[in-house]
This record gives structure tokens, C-alpha cells and sequence, in this order.
């Protein structure tokens, strides 16, 4: 199985399907430019490394040694001074680059940012392997609608991971720059070897949308035999997908990526209101839309490991 996204979103599903599979691959969204990210990015040129190492994280087991070492990267410094909100995994991450790229200021070559991302794993004992999409830094460019209060008709192109998730306005569609990276050859081969592929949950514009616009990874998704699942959201994203219903984020998926298929669209049975629109717009994609019972039973909006591990499991029996 092969899982796309980046975030809290894919942290979740790697956290369900690690109780699923033993042969697990995350693909991993890098255009972060935030935080502990985006200051390592800026100086050090080197690929955003806090959504893969949430998604290392997520891989780590359920024994002591996982869980201490997932804690262990999560771990963020608090100080007055230039450490402050580093993550612990953030840096061993790019130690690893470092030393793989020959003491270079981040990897010398592509080579490099996966052995690195392979040796963390091997430390943590993660229970599948953490790729990013892409060989080099990306930044989203995101066409938003009414970033302006004064000028609610009018679109302007905003960039960067963070003004897009913060800009007001409603977003249209995203791009990358470059628009044509290079991709991760090893995440290509691993959609290619697919059975399954899952699309989400997570930020739909910055984390689920940006690998369909790398444009060989776009192919290999396409062309893939794998079945392909859509995992949709329990919320909309504030400053994202703010008023987005269920169906609605499928459109979007559609307008993004019209040649892409989807095998089954699963959804939180609490969150769907109109369940013959959510099925119709599956349909628009090839699909058949499965409702479950994935959202934690505390009423929060976020999934429930062993629920969506549930309905991974059901639907891969189906």
C-alpha cells in the first residue's frame, strides 16, 4: 500500500494502515516552509523534513522502543534561543543528509535524502518506509479568491504552504514551483508496485492535491493498476476548505487531476449530510463510496486509528 499526503492527515492514515499492512510506503509532500521546516530549508537548503518525520512517527510500533522513539523525534526544544521549537527528528534527519551528501550542505544527491530517511527508519523500527514526492524543495502557489476584504471578486496567486493556509479567501487551485520537478524514483516505483493507493485525509490544497501536480507522479498515479482510495476529511480545513461539503473536495480532486480514477471514497458517516450527492460525485469518479464509523469517539475532529483501521481492513476484504 501506498500512502499520500503530508501532516496530521497522513499521520493518521499511516497510523491505521501500519495495523493493516506490513508493506507500507508514505509518499510525502515537501513544500513546507514553516516552522522548525522551513527555518532548516531556508539555511540549509535542504528538503522540509517535519512532514516526513510526523509520517516516520506514525510507522513507529506500539512497544516500548516505538513509542519512545516516536516521542523522541517529535520532541521540540524550548529555549530563548536559536533551538527554540526545533523538532529532535528534524535535526537527526538532517544530520543524516548531510552525512550521506559527504558533508554537504544537505544531500548531494537524491541518493542521499532516501538512505537518510531509510536509517531513521531503521531506528525508530518503523513498520513501512517514508519517500518524498519530490528531489528538491517546492513551494505551492495557490490562486485564491477574495484574498483581499476589499475586493472579494478578484483572485490573486499567493506562495508558500503557510500564506496559503492562512490567507483569507477561498482558494481555487494550486501549482508548484518549479512546475516540473524532478520525482522521488523510488516513490514512482512504489506506485507502480502498488495494490492500493490512499489519497488523505489532510490539508486538501497543501498536503493531498500537490502530488497530483508533480507531474510524473501525476502519471504514475494514473497509470498505476493499484486500486485507489480516497480518505475524505471529518472537517473542512479553516482558511483551506472553509465551507467545503464532502462532495465538494472531490470536485476539486476531479478538476485537478480529470484522467485520475478512484476505486472507493471513504467517508465518516457522522459528517455526510447528503449522502446521495457524496455518492453521485464518486460515481463521477469511477468509484463506490463507503460510510464508516473513523472519527474518535471523543467527539474531536480527528480520525480513530483502530476505527479507520477497521475500515481500511473492510474495504481491502471487499
Amino acid at each position: 500500500m501506498v500512502a499520500l499526503g503530508g501532516g496530521h492527515g497522513l499521520y493518521a492514515s499511516l497510523s491505521a494502515l501500519r495495523r493493516v499492512t506490513d508493506r507500507l510506503t508514505a509518499v510525502v509532500t515537501v513544500a513546507d516552509d514553516g516552522g522548525s521546516s522551513g527555518r532548516l530549508r531556508r539555511e540549509l537548503g535542504v528538503l522540509p523534513p517535519g512532514d516526513l518525520r510526523m509520517a516516520l512517527a506514525a510507522l513507529c510500533g506500539d512497544d516500548e522502543w516505538g513509542q519512545t522513539w516516536s516521542r523522541v523525534v517529535q520532541h521540540r526544544f524550548r529555549s530563548q534561543g536559536d533551538l527554540h521549537e526545533h523538532a529532535v527528528g528534524n535535526l537527526l534527519i538532517v544530520a543524516l543528509w548531510e552525512l550521506f551528501g559527504e558533508g554537504e550542505a544537505g544531500p548531494a544527491v537524491p541518493e542521499a535524502t532516501v538512505a537518510g530517511l531509510d536509517w531513521v527508519g531503521r531506528l525508530l523500527g518503523a513498520q513501512g518506509r517514508v519517500l518524498p514526492m519530490a528531489s528538491v524543495p517546492l513551494d505551492i502557489v495557490a490562486e485564491v479568491q477574495g484574498a483581499d476584504p476589499a475586493r472579494p471578486e478578484e483572485t490573486a496567486q499567493v506562495r508558500g504552504q503557510v500564506a496559503c493556509a492562512k490567507t483569507p479567501g477561498k482558494v481555487l487551485s494550486v501549482s508548484l514551483v518549479p512546475p516540473d520537478p524532478p520525482a522521488c524514483r523510488p516513490a514512482l516505483a512504489a506506485v507502480e508496485e502498488a495494490d492500493w493507493v490512499v489519497f488523505g485525509p489532510g490539508s486538501w490544497f497543501t498536503s493531498v492535491l500537490p502530488h497530483l501536480k508533480v507531474p510524473e507522479l501525476a502519471r504514475a498515479l494514473t497509470a498505476t493498476r493499484a486500486r485507489r482510495i480516497v480518505a475524505l476529511n471529518l472537517v473542512p480545513q479553516p482558511g483551506e476548505t472553509d465551507g467545503f461539503s464532502p462532495q465538494t473536495h472531490l470536485e476539486v480532486l476531479q478538476a485537478h487531476a480529470p484522467e485520475l480514477r478512484v476505486d472507493v471514497v471513504l467517508a465518516d458517516r457522522a459528517v455526510v449530510d447528503d449522502a446521495d450527492a457524496l455518492d453521485k460525485a464518486v460515481r463521477m469518479l469511477g468509484g463506490r463510496l463507503m460510510l464508516a464509523d473513523v472519527a474518535a469517539a471523543d467527539g474531536s475532529p480527528r480520525h480513530d486509528p483502530a476505527r479507520l483501521a477497521q475500515a481500511f481492513a473492510q474495504i481491502l476484504r471487499q
